[in-house]
């Protein structure tokens, strides 16, 4: 399976080096010149932008981990995303088929114990009942990486013991699929603190999600996402 990944990524990566798009009927598009941009320390995105406008994206789009392994590969065309896209973990596994046509999840994969995530209905469970977990376009690594990226120790914090600290980000979805509560958890040895994050993110698409239902009816879910501190203070998936 990682062979076939690395072998996508590529081809991938051979289509992008040319420097005029096609559109779907296979005619020659607006030229277009490549543009690399950091994520993280561990991720990096690579896209196409218009020759004569380079704050149009327009063509192949790319996001990799640790410079290996796909984490999210589609097209753009005139700055919308556009097609199916497809989500990756950080293992090069695939998680998620967007369609961005139809506007639906396409695809999910499943996901077991070994997952960083975790989700908490706000309604009593009995053994009987059908749940279905709250879903983000992007899927579970990708997808949630903005609001790991809107979170720094502040300065007071940053000698914290990195081998007796993690950190713990908490998203309320609400039954209308709506991002209603955003915080982040510091944990380290006996010391716990939370930060009252904006939900106002930078992107308003980091505020939709697909709601968490029981028994067929959509409920509000708490997402929790156990994650590591970074040498910056960042947060980053364990």
């Amino acid at each position: 399976m990682r062979k076939l990944i690395l072998t996508f990524i590529s081809i991938l990566f051979i289509g992008s080096s040319f420097a005029q798009t096609k559109d779907v009927a296979g005619k020659a598009g607006p030229e277009t010149v490549v543009v690399k941009h950091r994520l993280t320390d561990s991720v990096i995105e690579r896209f196409n932008v218009l020759k004569t406008n380079r704050g149009i994206r327009q063509g192949l789009y790319q996001a990799l981990y640790q410079k290996n392994y796909a984490l999210a590969s589609g097209y753009y065309d005139n700055d919308k995303r556009t097609g199916v896209w497809h989500f990756f973990d950080n293992r090069g596994h695939l998680v998620q088929n967007f369609d961005y046509r139809t506007n639906q999840i396409t695809y999910e994969a499943p996901e077991d114990s070994t997952s960083n995530l975790q989700y908490f209905v706000d309604v009593k469970l009995n053994d009987t009942a059908k749940t279905t977990k709250p879903l983000k376009v992007g899927g579970r690594f990708f997808g949630y990486l903005p609001y790991l990226n809107l979170f720094k120790l502040p300065p007071e914090l940053m000698n914290l013991n990195p081998n007796v600290s993690f950190g713990a980000v908490e998203l309320l979805v609400s039954p209308l699929g709506r991002l209603a509560s955003f915080k982040v958890h510091v944990y380290s040895g006996s010391y716990e603190k939370t930060f009252n994050m904006s939900i106002d993110v930078p992107d308003p698409a980091d505020k939709i999600f697909v709601p968490a239902t029981v028994n067929g009816e959509a409920v509000g879910c708490r997402v929790l996402i156990k994650c590591a501190f970074r040498n910056d203070g960042g947060l980053e998936f364990y």
